[in-house]
């Protein structure tokens, strides 16, 4: 099924308000903690996609797991450090400065990309890596005198696995390995289930913890992960990119409302440098090419 631009965008926007919900959930929790939260969402989001993959791609999608090769499977090790990182983080700080972390992707994409694979990054995004650099080296000292950066460190885990997983999508492709993105992401749930499973014992989830993960692992990871893939085949990048800050904003918002966790003022700046750097980069960037 191929989307058109205008469901496309509205795809997007239905994307990043599941994956915002995370954060307000999380803090719902009654008695799951760190690892055990992680490995009940990634342990819901396998049972969720092998439903939903099979329905969307048929048998073949467990073929491809098969004959993915070295990059599907290297592609599924990143998600699951994605996954994990994400949820482990929500733990140890707070919810805006997540988001505002994961916002550095497409920066730090473009620098692994440079360095990996040799792309050229424009002055532009060199300029807006600089000013991003300085948002988040403000929210991060405020971070230290918190007592949260070991929380924040643990979510720039996230825009770095995700910038190694789209550089090593773009090489492989360069190199005429097609990387299905939709079957890595259940390797990845897959992978970060059973490295959590150790270290999420014994088991302290209440039965609420249980539906509230269950609902994260359905409505908050399979579904909108398996969406974008389709919303990114009819989307260009920049759009995508811009597209996806919502999350930070509804993420931020829903926090705020449903769970009473008010941003910190360095937060909110570091938050606003970094996502202005990025609109600035990504609109500058799309009218060059129009």
């Amino acid at each position: 099924m191929r989307l058109t631009h205008t469901q496309a965008v509205f795809g997007m926007v239905a994307v990043t308000l599941m994956w915002s919900i995370a954060g307000v959930v999380t803090r719902h929790l009654e008695h799951a903690r760190s690892f055990e939260v992680t490995f009940w969402r990634s342990f819901f989001t396998v049972l969720s996609l092998l439903v939903i993959l099979p329905a969307i791609q048929g048998r073949e999608v467990f073929a491809k797991l098969r004959h993915g090769g070295w990059p599907l499977w290297l592609s599924g090790l990143c998600w699951s450090v994605m996954f994990t990182a994400f949820m482990v983080a929500l733990t140890m700080t707070s919810v805006a400065s997540v988001l505002v972390t994961m916002a550095l992707g497409p920066f730090l994409t473009a620098l692994i990309a440079r360095i990996a694979i040799g792309h050229r990054i424009a002055p532009r995004t060199w300029a807006a890596i600089v000013v991003a650099g300085a948002g988040i080296a403000h929210m991060y000292g405020t971070q230290i005198e918190a007592g949260r950066f070991a929380g924040t460190l643990v979510a720039l885990c996230v825009p770095l696995a995700g910038g190694i997983n789209w550089t090593l999508t773009q090489r492989a492709h360069a190199q005429g390995a097609e990387v299905d993105l939709v079957p890595a992401v259940l390797v990845g749930a897959v992978i970060s289930a059973l490295a959590t499973l150790p270290l999420a014992l014994p088991f302290q989830a209440s039965g609420r913890d249980i539906g509230l993960l269950a609902l994260l692992g359905l409505v908050q990871l399979a579904i909108p992960c398996v969406l974008a893939v389709m919303c990114a085949r009819v989307l260009q990048a920049p759009e995508i990119s811009l597209l996806a800050l919502l999350e930070v904003i509804f993420g931020i918002l829903l926090a705020w409302a449903g769970a009473g966790e008010v941003p910190r003022p360095a937060v909110l700046t570091g938050g606003a440098l970094v996502i202005g750097a990025l609109v600035a980069n990504e609109l500058v960037g799309w009218r060059k090419r129009i």
